[in-house]
């Protein structure tokens, strides 16, 4: 958690680390264009939380598939105790 809280600095700075040519050119556009804009900025933003999602829900597939066969495999106290004798 240390390590995670350690790498926020340096997401924060590059969130705030704008192109200041985009930013001109972004403010010098009629409200037609900036809507334009805008709807290719969400377009381009959502290929990365598609693939993200994805990915998360790979890793959760897989941890569930490791504790179901985990679960499986340990014997009851019960049936350990019976072939130990």
């Amino acid at each position: 958690m240390k390590r995670l809280a350690a790498l926020f600095p340096l997401a924060a700075s590059g969130a705030f680390a704008q192109c200041v040519m985009c930013f001109r050119t972004a403010a010098a556009q009629n409200m037609a264009r900036q809507q334009v804009m805008n709807s290719g900025i969400f377009v381009m933003m959502v290929p990365p939380f598609v693939i993200f999602g994805g990915f998360l829900l790979l890793c959760w597939r897989r941890s569930q598939t490791f504790a179901d066969t985990a679960a499986e495999e340990k014997p009851a106290p019960a049936e350990d105790y019976a072939l130990r004798q």
